[in-house]
């Protein structure tokens, strides 16, 4: 299994330790790419956006660099619904 596998393995668990690096890995392998946000007014949010223009919405986790569950919750739904994983 390589590490992508183990990555995406990982991520469907839902872990409590998932961090925001590894769910941009994540994204990434499924070729979402980080939309540059215009404005002062973006602060923490990050959107995320696929060849479909499927767009995923998240907030970079701060101060810790570990991302919530349900965002990882919501994150695999939408994976699911848009028939990727």
């Amino acid at each position: 299994m390589s590490k992508i596998e183990k990555l995406i393995t990982k991520f469907k668990s839902v872990p409590k330790d998932f961090t925001w690096n590894e769910l941009v890995k994540v994204l990434n392998h499924f070729v979402f790419n980080e939309i540059a946000q215009k404005g002062k007014t973006g602060g923490s949010r990050v959107k995320f956006v696929d060849a479909n223009k499927n767009i995923v919405n998240l907030h970079k986790p701060h101060p810790s660099n570990i991302v919530k569950q349900y965002v990882i919750r919501q994150t695999l739904e939408k994976f699911i619904l848009w028939k990727i994983i």
